[in-house]
């Protein structure tokens, strides 16, 4: 199955980010629009990062500009070469290209430390000498003004001097920072001499040990933007209090370019973790079997899961662009994937809990070959044929022996039909004689009703699937629920450890499953509808030759019943 990339379209969607960049190139404040995608390299991405993604890359497609993808790799503690790789692949894998415009913060570290001097030169920033509680103590808070660091008046020689130090590596780390000199007493909390610049003695993932200083965020961040020439820099709401900074940022200094900030609500969902800190420590302690694992709402995790490309784009321009909090709900998610698969991944055969049949009046030996189709919907997908004998296996839970009211599959003297095959009856039950557990089932089956119609017009209340015992392959499957247990996260109080609020049954592993010989050399990340089970993937990482591994992508949202009708 490969993917579909985005296409501009006539009708894009309309939101009022859209209209900002519209109306500023009607205006000709702008002539051509560029956006960027840029990510923290401190994990992997997960389904909030997509809506930026499509959101970004969307815009600069839909207006015939360019979007940038830059990693703001300004901590090296935090970052890695392995997040990098995830994440552009990740972006890949969504169907967006950035062509030539990757860029990383890193590429100007020494711009920005120039761009720092000369704001130290106009007395727009200063050394401090004050440890991290110091500051956060004199910061004041909401209700009272900030205190002004004793060194906030160092001249312009005395600092331009102690920040060469600095960069030269003279002090230790935490000792001094580079802090912008903007207003103590500002309401807004970000605007109290924020720090520029700190001591930070480690190794980057791509400048080594050439720098012991390093950028804040909210300093690199903006100036990078307009360094790169980006017309609108569209990030969440928790940024809209650092507007201001990053408006100062571009301000005081000679950048090249005055970027526009523009904040939209990010991505809440049901059910769904998105702090990057808590997905790592589910990763740290082994709680999930990494950021792949397919409970994780990470990109990857959702590509080993099965989900498609083109259904998460379909999902981030249903929840659409607005200045508002609110949660999504999951289920919104689960239909795009659905509706994707519907129309696309074709039909199998699997039983997941099987349960023995053996057609007694059907000869040994014998091997019919029937005719299945692959898609009911879709004959361009053409037919297999499954291999039908004596010895079946059924789904256990196709059968009770004291069925209970509107239970119409497979009981004792009850007759059912078997999907691409004939009407069975069964006629007798085989017990364990320790446990009492039904072990196998004795079945009659009626010749005339190949293929699924009985030509005495009489009807069943009930189809269900099957596998030959002689030729089916055995198979591992695993069956997912929400890894997080209540729907709002946000309900979760703060300070309460989030882990106590995973579900223990996020992940239950089926062994001994058996699917239909077609899928015995399935290729990693082909995608099935198992019929009346759900959607599934084959997974990549721990599937073997002789021994796949499926995932179930989602549950089924029609009936077996609407199917049934559909094939006669």
């Amino acid at each position: 199955m490969t993917t579909q990339p985005p296409k501009a379209a006539p009708d894009a969607p309309s939101d009022f980010i859209r209209d900002i960049v519209e109306e500023d190139l009607k205006s000709g404040k702008h002539a051509r629009v560029v956006t960027r995608f840029p990510p923290e390299p401190n994990g992997y991405l997960h389904i909030g990062h997509a809506k930026s993604i499509c959101l970004n890359f969307g815009i600069a497609l839909e207006r015939g500009g360019a979007c940038h993808l830059r990693f703001d790799d300004t901590n090296p503690v935090t970052e890695e070469a392995e997040y990098v790789e995830s994440i552009q692949r990740d972006v890949r894998w969504l169907g967006f290209d950035w062509k030539d415009k990757l860029f990383y913060a890193s590429d100007y570290f020494e711009r920005l430390y120039g761009y720092a001097v000369e704001l130290v030169k106009q007395g727009s920033a200063y050394v401090c000498d004050l440890s991290p509680e110091e500051m956060r103590r004199d910061r004041g808070d909401f209700n009272r003004p900030g205190k002004e660091s004793p060194f906030r008046n160092r001249s312009a020689q005395e600092n331009l001097d102690l920040f060469g130090r600095m960069r030269a590596g003279e002090f230790a780390d935490g000792s001094r920072t580079l802090r912008a000199k903007i207003d103590m007493s500002s309401p807004n909390m970000n605007m109290r001499d924020p720090v520029l610049y700190r001591i930070k003695k480690a190794s980057h993932h791509r400048t080594g040990d050439a720098w012991c200083i390093y950028p804040m965020y909210d300093y690199a961040h903006p100036l990078s933007d307009a360094f790169e020439g980006i017309t609108h820099s569209i990030c969440t709401t928790e940024f809209e209090d650092h507007r201001p900074l990053y408006d100062w940022a571009i301000r005081s200094g000679p950048a090249p370019a005055r970027p526009r900030q523009i904040e939209f609500a990010r991505l809440s969902l049901t059910y769904t973790l998105m702090s990057k800190r808590k997905l790592l420590e589910l990763v740290e302690r082994g709680l999930v079997s990494g950021w792949d694992d397919p409970r994780m709402p990470t990109i990857s995790g959702m590509r080993r899961r099965g989900y498609t490309p083109e259904a998460i784009r379909e999902f981030c321009g249903r929840v659409g662009v607005t200045k508002f909090p609110s949660l999504s709900e999951k289920a919104l998610l689960e239909d795009c994937i659905r509706d994707d698969l519907n129309r696309r991944a074709p039909r199998a055969l699997a039983v997941l809990k099987p349960l023995k049949v053996v057609i007694e009046n059907y000869p040994e030996g014998r091997v019919e070959e029937l005719g299945a189709l692959n898609h009911p919907e879709d004959p361009s997908l053409g037919t297999r044929k499954v291999p039908f004998c004596r010895e079946l296996y059924v789904e256990a839970d196709d059968f009770r022996e004291d069925p209970p009211p509107k239970f119409f599959r497979l009981a004792p003297g009850r007759e059912v039909r078997l999907r691409y095959a004939y009407y069975v009856k069964c006629t007798g039950v085989v017990k364990d004689p320790t446990t009492g557990a039904v072990v196998e089932l004795r079945c009659s089956y009626d010749p005339a009703t190949r293929g699924g119609g009985s030509p005495d017009g009489r009807k069943v209340k009930a189809t269900i699937h099957w596998v030959s015992a002689r030729h089916a392959a055995a198979a591992t499957v695993r069956l997912y629920d929400h890894l997080l247990g209540v729907a709002d996260p946000g309900s979760i109080p703060e300070g309460d450890d989030f882990r106590r609020h995973l579900n223990p049954g996020s992940l239950e592993t089926l062994t001994g499953c058996l699917v239909e010989p077609s899928l015995a050399q399935a290729g990693p990340g082909g995608r099935w509808q198992f019929e009346r089970q759900g959607y599934f993937c084959l997974d990549a990482a721990d599937s073997k030759p002789g021994a796949p591994v499926f995932n179930r992508t989602a549950t089924l949202r029609d009936t077996w019943a609407k199917i049934a009708k559909t094939q006669g």
